[in-house]
Parts: structure tokens; C-alpha cells; sequence
């Protein structure tokens, strides 16, 4: 099965529904990606992983995207719609809710950092009341942290012609760690005026289909795997040591 055969559940008629069906629900958002990616570039990465990953996993259904999530800290930024972490919550808790009366196990992937506080406590809430839910992330380890080379190649990929390459500039490259105490302070722009945290040169529709596939790995691992941590996210595979 290919990503175009992928199931969505959308376009299905409920008498198509599996008894047993695994749900994959994308949460991205809606918020600035410096002056040369669309605003729905989280949106976009999240639906295409849910979507490559349902063609591994039998009875996957990938639910429609969720395409607002917390993004106070690009408010700066004309474009930017953030419903803030208070409606987040209640949007993933009664969706979960209504989802698991017929889903056997529901995974969010998440494409934008700044719904993971949310996820890590409603997941845990949910999981409290019964529910067999889990989520996961769309991160690319050693990537640079917004709207930079990762996301700018990733999008290459999966939508060239949202991308426009001739405005890209580069933004503040320090790591993520040392620029978030000032951006859990001022937010984004006052970090970098552009919005880009990272730099777009060099990205390529190549290494963009290389991190795709690897976070499209990750997600088929721990989903399989299923072991969830106190956070109620998926984690990696506990090694089995190797008789001789």
C-alpha cells in the first residue's frame, strides 16, 4: 500500500470501519515559518507521517488533520492562529473521548513542538480515564528548530510549490535549548525578526525525503512496539539482548 492508498477516515463510509481500528489523528498548526514556507507547514509534515506510517499498520484509519494547536510564542507574526493550550486540551480530550467509543487505540502525531506540554498532560489524563491512547512526534534529531534547513527540505519534498526558496533568509542558529528561555519570554520575533530559527540553505527535496522516511520509521517502530511513557507518548523498542 502506498501513501495515496492510505485510509483516511474522512472519505469512509462507517459501515467500512473496522471493529478494531487503529486511529491516527495529525495535529499541527497554523503559525508563521519565516517569510519562505506556508503557515501550514506543521500541518502538512504531521498528515503526510500519519498517512505513510497507516500504509505499514493494518486496520489504520488517519483521521483528519487538527490544524490549530498552541502557538503563543509566533503570535508576533500576521498569519499566526493559536487556539493556546486551554482549547487544545479540551479539543484533544473530547476528541479522544469520542474516538475511543469505537477506535481499539488512538495515536496523535504531532507536527509542532508547542502542543507537547499539552499532549504529555492530556494524554495522561486520558490514559487515567481508560482510554488506549498514545502520541508521538514528527521531530528530526540534529534538525535546527523552525521554519531552517529540516522543515525547508522536508517541505521541498512534500510540497514544492508552497515553498519559496528566493525569499528564505537565514535566522538565529543557536540551538534550541540556549533561545527558549527567551522565547517562553518574548516570543519569536524577538529572537529573529524573520521568524526563521535555523538556516534554509542548503535544504533539498533529497534530504527532506530522507528525514520524512526516518520520522515515517519511528512512527512504525514505536506504534508497533506500543510502550508508552509517563507522558503518554510512544517510545523506542527496548533492545533484547542477543543469546550467543
Amino acid at each position: 500500500m502506498t501513501e495515496d492508498t492510505a485510509t483516511e477516515l474522512a472519505r469512509a463510509a462507517w459501515p467500512d470501519v473496522p471493529s478494531d481500528a487503529l486511529v491516527l489523528l495529525p495535529i499541527g498548526s497554523t503559525e508563521q515559518h519565516g517569510p519562505h514556507l506556508p503557515l501550514d507547514t506543521d500541518s502538512v509534515i504531521a498528515q503526510a507521517v500519519a498517512r505513510r506510517t497507516s500504509t505499514h499498520l493494518p486496520d489504520a484509519l488517519v483521521a483528519p488533520t487538527l490544524p490549530y494547536g498552541a502557538s503563543g510564542e509566533h503570535a508576533g507574526f500576521p498569519g499566526t492562529v493559536s487556539i493556546g493550550h486551554e482549547a487544545l486540551r479540551a479539543v484533544l480530550v473530547e476528541s479522544v473521548r469520542s474516538l475511543s467509543l469505537w477506535a481499539a487505540r488512538i495515536v496523535l502525531v504531532n507536527g509542532h513542538g508547542g502542543n507537547t506540554a499539552t499532549l504529555g498532560a492530556t494524554v495522561r489524563l486520558l490514559r487515567a480515564e481508560g482510554h488506549d491512547v498514545a502520541w508521538t512526534d514528527c521531530s528530526a534529531p540534529g534538525g535546527d528548530a523552525h521554519a531552517g534547513r529540516t522543515e525547508t527540505s522536508v517541505m521541498l519534498h512534500l510540497a514544492p510549490e508552497h515553498v519559496r526558496l528566493s525569499a528564505a533568509v537565514t535566522g538565529d542558529t543557536r540551538p534550541l535549548s540556549a533561545l527558549l528561555p527567551e522565547l517562553m519570554a518574548h516570543g519569536v520575533r524577538a529572537v529573529s525578526p524573520s521568524g526563521v530559527l535555523g538556516d534554509p540553505t542548503g535544504a533539498t527535496a533529497t534530504e527532506g525525503r530522507t528525514t520524512v522516511d526516518a520520522m515515517v520509521a519511528t512512527a512504525v517502530r514505536r506504534i508497533t512496539a506500543w510502550g508508552v511513557d509517563d507522558r503518554g507518548r510512544l517510545t523506542e523498542p527496548a533492545h533484547r539482548a542477543v543469546r550467543p
